[in-house]
């Protein structure tokens, strides 16, 4: 006698795996309204192709040249995830590339994202789209495409990753810096931080640990925040409208560096020619409450302060003297505070490219 015995097959799925392509198709979906926002002169089509399109032709430009960037906002991360609040890294994200572009003259034309993490949670994706949008939207860039990818046993549950990538363009002959027109007695204009920015979350996640401070305590250098998580993830404020303001309306700004990683320590060098350096006096900085709560929570020197963080610096532009006067007037007129923190000076093989004098005003 033959037995016949039916089994019923078995079989994995990619769900099983950890990996939801319908949730994925959905939050596509639901994201498509918040994309159609940030539309703007050249986009063509939508997102959901193999690649964005954009039509630079249709922008204007005579002779552009294409500048590109890409960033992302490190462990500031850890912070939007471990206070569930995901919005105000989205505009982050943007701003880090943005600023790039702008500092070299070019107008920001578009961005994409990609946005990596354990599973998909699409109410934390959808906050951070929408931080996104309203950066692209701050930008004037268009938000024509991204990537979500979902990795299990890449990233641990409730991670995730973003990095963001933006494409401008500028007119070849109002390229920045203008390294043959810096001289000494230029002087070094100082656009204000809304904080942190998103540089120095591992000193400031440390300081915090060490300290035994929950997010959700009170937020004791800002009483305009609820809680010390929320001030802590004020958005990187973005410098693109008032800056292509001051350029389109004078053409004076020689160079300009956007203060991110290093402080001014290590961005300022970057824009400078070989035969000038650059004295900041910092006393003359404007240092927001945030960076002495730090310094005096962390027990952390002015010197310290000045290598990971920008210390009420967001952006530095270098004028000529004569100009100073019409380009803080022209920023102020961009709702955008400008002031001089110091001068370039004359350089020689034996002269380092960036000088202090005095020290932060780290008092409260």
């Amino acid at each position: 006698m033959t037995e016949t015995i039916d089994k019923q097959q078995e079989y994995l799925t990619y769900s099983q795996a950890g990996v939801n392509i319908t949730a994925g198709n959905d939050f596509v979906t639901r994201i498509k309204p918040l994309v159609q926002k940030t539309h703007r002169a050249g986009v063509m089509g939508g997102i959901g192709g193999f690649g964005g399109l954009f039509d630079l032709k249709a922008t204007g430009f005579t002779d552009p040249i294409l500048v590109a960037a890409n960033d992302g906002v490190g462990t500031k991360l850890k912070v939007a995830i471990e206070t569930g609040r995901h919005h105000s890294i989205g505009v982050d994200l943007v701003a880090m590339c943005v600023n790039d572009l702008i500092v070299q003259g070019a107008e920001p034309l578009f961005f994409l994202d990609y946005y990596a993490t354990s599973h998909l949670d699409i109410e934390a994706g959808h906050s951070i789209v929408k931080g996104i949008v309203e950066g692209c939207q701050q930008a004037g860039a268009a938000l024509i495409g991204g990537e979500t990818a979902e990795m299990p046993g890449l990233y641990q549950k409730g991670d995730y990753d973003l990095a963001g990538f933006a494409l401008g363009a500028v007119e070849r002959h109002q390229i920045l810096p203008r390294l043959n027109e810096l001289q000494p007695g230029d002087h070094i204009i100082a656009l204000p931080s809304s904080g942190l920015h998103s540089n120095g979350f591992s000193l400031v996640r440390k300081i915090i640990s060490n300290n035994n401070l929950p997010y959700h305590s009170e937020a004791v250098f800002d009483v305009g925040k609820e809680t010390l998580g929320e001030a802590l993830l004020t958005p990187t404020k973005i410098y693109v409208n008032s800056v292509l303001h001051v350029l389109r309306r004078t053409n004076s700004i020689k160079a300009l560096a956007h203060i991110t990683g290093g402080g001014l320590e290590e961005n300022i060098p970057r824009i400078l020619s070989d035969n000038v350096a650059a004295q900041i006096n910092l006393p003359y900085i404007e240092v927001p409450a945030v960076f002495k709560w730090l310094s005096k929570l962390g027990n952390i020197p002015s010197h310290e302060m000045l290598r990971p963080f920008n210390c009420g610096v967001g952006m530095v532009a270098i004028v000529d003297q004569a100009q100073t006067d019409t380009i803080i007037n022209e920023f102020a007129a961009a709702s955008q505070n400008a002031y001089v923190i110091g001068e370039l000076i004359s350089r020689n093989a034996d002269t380092n490219s960036l000088l202090f004098s005095g020290d932060l005003d780290l008092c409260k």
